[in-house]
């Protein structure tokens, strides 16, 4: 974490278009340290747009999203990557470069113009790989990775970050069981060590499962936000997504099913 201060993002009365269409209207809704939040919704109801939006990347129709109660324009921009990373759904490579070299980009925060990455940064790039399964790939051209495994290396390059708010749209996208869950797991451990998470996801079974909050967006403006436990059941997932569905529960949590 950066500092002693813990990032508290919100959003005020935020409404967010694109053309032809309200997606989010009036939007209310702080990320707190220490908690999760997901983020569901329909293919195109704008969740990544709303994540955009909350990372400075698209100007809201109207509103104002605020880090630790300074608006986001007044952030210049090398600071604020300290304290908020943002895991787009599609990661590019635009130029040739290793594992270990893709993973230090999520340093350069932290490293003052015209230095080097430092021992200390690559000792973070490298823990980061391992905890995503990735160690002894340092030196593979990223051209030569699977889908899955690019995404764990997006991943890890978020983590060595280390910002104080994630903003992920579908983390667990490309990923097999086994890395599903442990990224997502990574990330509630990060909550639990003070972060702010808020993860678009497809699967409100996970959302049930990894988060503490849940906010609900529809696509024509209208959205429900609270306790997982109290928003997130069969009827309010068979109004967002338009299909009837089961809800399962056995000692650990709860899951849904199409009916």
């Amino acid at each position: 974490m950066n500092g002693t201060a813990r990032a508290s993002l919100e959003c005020r009365r935020l409404t967010v278009r694109v053309p032809g269409r309200e997606l989010v209207r009036d939007l209310d809704f702080a990320c707190r340290p220490g908690k999760m939040v997901a983020v569901l919704g329909r293919n195109g109801a704008g969740k990544s747009s709303l994540l955009h939006v909350l990372a400075g990347l698209r100007a809201p129709a109207s509103g104002e999203v605020t880090l630790q109660a300074r608006a986001l324009p007044q952030w210049p921009r090398r600071e604020f990557a300290r304290h908020v990373a943002l895991l787009p759904q599609a990661s590019d490579d635009p130029f040739p470069g290793t594992v270990l070299e893709t993973a230090l980009v999520g340093r350069h925060p932290h490293i003052e113009f015209w230095q080097w990455e430092s021992e200390s940064d690559r000792a973070i790039a490298r823990d980061c790989l391992a905890a995503l399964d990735l160690a002894g790939l340092e030196d593979r051209d990223v051209a030569t990775l699977s889908g899955g495994e690019r995404r764990r290396l997006a991943i890890a390059t978020v983590l060595a970050q280390q910002p104080e708010v994630f903003l992920l749209d579908e983390p667990n996208q490309q990923l097999d069981p086994l890395h599903e869950l442990a990224a997502l797991r990574l990330f509630r451990a990060r909550a639990d060590g003070g972060a702010c998470v808020v993860m678009s996801l497809h699967d409100p079974g996970l959302a049930a499962r990894f988060a503490d909050e849940s906010l609900l967006v529809y696509g024509d403006g209208r959205w429900m936000h609270g306790a997982t436990a109290e928003v997130l059941d069969a009827e309010s997932v068979r109004a967002l997504y338009g299909i009837p569905v089961h809800e399962l529960r056995w000692q650990e949590g709860r899951t849904f099913v199409p009916a």
